[in-house]
Parts: C-alpha cells; structure tokens; sequence
C-alpha cells in the first residue's frame, strides 16, 4: 500500500481498506487482549461517534492527556474519521505548562486519566474554551455505540489537520506541530519498505503514544506492512525482555539512553531468548550499535534522523552495510537533504553543517506551528526547513549527525525546552534569573544543568528548589545539577552567552551539586 493515491492518504481512508483486505490480520496486542484490522476500524468508528455526541466535529481541537492504552489510539483515529484534531499531550505536563497546552491548541474538550484529572481542573480557568473532561469510563462507553462510518468522513482530505504534537521550544514556548492525515502514510509507509517490516512481524513499544517515535514508527509502520502493534506502558529495563519474550515481538524501537541502559544491565543466559530479529536504535555510535546487536542476538539494527516536524527523513534499513551503524541512514526518496553553513550557504559533501530538508511529495511534513506564523516561516526560510542540528553527508548518501546547533536539552528520550525550565526557576521567590543548559549524562545524551542567579539578599537551598521544581514541571525537566552564579555572560544584545556556561559546565561537573548524590529524589508520576 505504499502507492495510494494522495487523496486515499486519509486515516478513514486506510483503516477501510484495511478492514476490507486483511481484515481478520492481528493489529493490536494489549495487556493480553487482541484487535483485528477489522476491530480497528469498527472501534475508532464508535469512537467517531462518541465523540460527535459530545459536540465535537470537523476543526475541533480535542487534547488527549493519556497513558498508553487503545483508548488513545482510538480516539486519535476516531477524531481524524470527524475532521477533528487530536492532540496528544505529555501525560507529565502539569502547572503553567498544561495550562499553556490547553490555551494554545484552542483545544475544546479533553480526554484524561482519572489520575490526570485534578491537574486539569486545577488549569481549567486558564483554558476558557475547554468544554468538558472525559474519563477512560466516557471511551469505554463508546465502544457501545453504532459502527457506521461517520457521515463527514469522505469528506476528510489528506492536507488536513490530524494532530497538534507539541515538541519543545529552545526561544520559546513549546510548539505545536500540524501534522496533516498523510503525513502518516508517508512515514509509515516509506519505513516499512526500507526496513523490510512483514506482515507476521510484532512490533513492539513501550514508548508513549503522545509522542510522534511510538506512533509513526511503530504503529504507522506496522499499518503499512500489515504488521502487529504490540502496546506496552512504559519503559523498564527490569520487564523489557519479558514483555518482548511475551508478546513474540520481532522489531523494536529504543529510543535515547534505552539501548545503553538495556546493554548495561548484567549479562543473563535469556539475552538471546526471545523472537526479535531487527532493532531500531536513534541515536547511537557504531560501537553501541554493533556490540548490542552481537550481545542479544539481533540481526540487524536500523535507525532514522527524525523531529516531530519532518520525521524519518533518513533510514538506515537493515540492508546498509555494518560499517554505517551509528550514521542516521541514506535520505528517504520523497525527501531532500541540504547541508549549510552559518550562511546558508550549501557545503561540499563531508562538511560539517546544519542540516535543511525539504520535500519532494505534497503532505510529507507538518503544514507549520500552530498559531505561530513567524515560528513556520523562520524554520523554512529559503524553502527549507532548518533543523537547527548540524550534521555531514557522506559520498554514498548517509547522513551522520555531529550535534545539536538549538539549545533544547534531550534526556532520556525527552526533549526539554531551557526556556520552560528556566521560567519556572524563576518563578521561586529566591532566584532572579537562570540558565538551563545540558551536560553529558553517563547514559548518552544529556542531564540538565541549571545556573542560577540568587534574587537580593537570598540564599537558595537546592533541595527545597528542586521540590518546588517537581510541583511545577514534568518529572524529566527537573535539573539535575545546580550552581549559584553572581552574573549570568551576555552579549551585547543581553542574550545569554549559553556555549560559555556549557563548557564551565562540563569541565566543574564533578564539582557541581548532583541532587543525585545529594539523595534528593524526584517522584515520577
């Protein structure tokens, strides 16, 4: 199904045909319960449904502040089936951050679990156009509802809003991505062809669906390949392997510091126990790549350069030779990939730049930020979208990304806005100013550090921040390491000089407060 016709790209679109041609096909496996293609389809129908009850129609912007369950999968699809849009939210957000995320998207209903619901209500007031709150019961009672294809569903067109991810801002508040409803089909579809996916394949994640790794490269590609979802909660090192093991999966994606965290766990004569012939490791070095797919047993390791924006602009398939594990793959066939200087000037192959793509496909990529013009137009000036990541191309088409040229900080598969942790340090009564910058983790990518300049006569104590920064942020935004700075370095313009910061950073890091060693915990919930 790799070649629909552009105006078939449309969610309702392929879960009808998939109903139709490979209806009785396994698709989905959670917490032990099974869903056919078929299901698929009928289920997101009363979903569609259910929804159109509640008021919600073509345009209307729903947030979904959900664990991974089917629920969420439903909704996102039933709501498209409308014309509506899902947005899907970090179920960690909280405080002025989920207020913020419901007032920006114009979202007029919202989805959320029980244990979510008090942070709604806390934020509603500052989120004037939210209507009502659904629980999991509201979702379970759709699937009590008629089956019929929604009236305006062939009405659905393939440029059209299908979601609002949210990826996280280096200047600013976080952004909206508008991902239109074939942007789906050109991710999923393009991955399972250079992956080669089949369709007796288990792809397995434990990732959160909210985020666009979880549901493009595993659920869309598994929906390209005629392939199985299967669906787990979270992330655990200790049940990994069991959940694989149980499932029967034959692909999975570790994304971050998972691949170093699994390989660093003690070796186990059930390493090699399980069905997994293909893993996906983003980011990673050849050395990591290699050693892990020697250690469980696997055939092969692919990888992707991706942002929510664009995704999978380049695939590494299992087919590229060994020596090119660790680089992001060659560019995928739909897409072009530029390299440029400070300048914007093109540079010659092997040059070290930031890496600009473009599209050569109508509905490849996101249609913009939403609400933020200026924000679209500045990451697309010249035509291209400018990454804000350096990287080189190779002689043979693989891309091999150096660095992030943007300030956002990722740990442990999460990227983290310095703007947003920054405003909520200095929202505490004794620190006037701060700086977020990220520091190596000795789990691959990053830790957050945090400068801090102290308000007039105050002296910070670090533990009480931090729990003030847990009651106030996402668990995985919280700083790690803290230091108390009289002046923070600026140019002339009175922006932070950042790069100064990281390398003092980096070269005191032993020297800083760890609230790691410090014992001072951080609750995840």
């Amino acid at each position: 199904m790799t070649g629909l016709p552009l105006q078939d790209r449309t969610i309702g679109a392929i879960l009808a045909r998939k109903a139709a041609t490979v209806g009785d096909r396994p698709f989905l496996l959670f917490a032990g319960t099974r869903w056919t293609y078929a299901d698929a389809h009928e289920v997101t129908n009363r979903f569609a449904e259910g929804f159109r009850r509640r008021g919600i129609g073509r345009g209307d912007h729903v947030a979904l502040l959900l664990d991974n369950r089917p629920e969420l999968l439903w909704a996102i699809w039933g709501l498209g089936k409308l014309g509506a849009v899902a947005v899907p939210l970090n179920t960690a957000a909280r405080g002025d951050a989920l207020a913020y995320l419901l007032a920006q998207s114009d979202s007029v209903l919202v989805c959320a679990e029980d244990g979510y619901r008090d942070r709604v209500d806390q934020v509603r007031a500052e989120a004037p156009l939210v209507r009502k709150v659904l629980g999991p019961g509201d979702l379970a009672a759709f699937t009590g509802l008629p089956a019929d294809d929604p009236a305006g569903m062939s009405g659905v067109r393939h440029g059209d809003p299908h979601l609002i991810m949210y990826t996280s801002g280096t200047t600013g508040p976080s952004k909206g991505v508008v991902a239109p409803h074939s942007q789906g089909h050109a991710v999923g579809s393009r991955l399972a062809a250079v992956s080669g996916y089949r369709p007796d394949d288990v792809l397995y994640t434990c990732l959160p669906l909210f985020h666009a790794n979880a549901l493009y490269y595993t659920v869309y590609a598994a929906l390209w390949a005629d392939a199985s979802v299967a669906l787990g909660t979270r992330f655990s090192a200790r049940r990994f392997w069991d959940e694989v093991r149980d499932t029967g999966a034959t692909v999975f994606n570790a994304l971050g510091a998972m691949a170093n965290i699994l390989f660093q766990q003690p070796e186990s004569p059930r390493d090699r126990d399980h069905r997994v012939r293909m893993a996906m490791t983003v980011p990673t070095s050849p050395e990591l790549a290699a050693t892990f797919a020697d250690r469980f047993g696997i055939g092969a390791t692919t990888s992707v350069f991706a942002m929510t924006e664009n995704c999978a602009v380049t695939i590494l398939g299992p087919d590229d030779p060994r020596d090119r594990a660790g680089s992001a793959g060659r560019v995928r066939e739909d897409m072009e990939v530029e390299i440029v200087d400070d300048e914007r000037r093109p540079l010659p192959l092997g040059e070290i730049g930031e890496i600009c793509i473009r599209p050569r496909e109508r509905g490849s990529v996101m249609l913009g930020y939403y609400k933020m013009p200026e924000a679209t137009v500045a990451a697309t000036t010249d035509l291209w979208f400018h990454t804000g990541d350096r990287g080189r191309l190779d002689a043979q088409g693989y891309l091999v990304f150096a660095d992030r040229k943007k300030e956002a900080i990722r740990r442990r598969g999460e990227n983290i806005s310095a703007f947003e942790v920054e405003t909520v340090l200095c929202r505490h009564p004794a620190v006037v100013e701060a700086a977020a910058v990220p520091v190596p983790s000795e789990l691959g990518e990053d830790e957050v550090m945090a400068y801090l300049v102290p308000a007039e006569g105050a002296e910070i104590d670090f533990a009480e921040l931090i729990g003030f920064c847990a009651e106030h942020m996402a668990y995985y935004m919280v700083p790690r390491y803290l230091d108390v700075i009289d002046v923070l370095p600026k140019t002339p313009s009175e922006k932070i000089e950042k790069y100064k910061l990281m390398v003092g950073a980096r070269e005191r890091l032993a020297e800083l407060w760890d609230r790691e060693k410090a014992g001072v915990a951080v609750v995840r919930s």
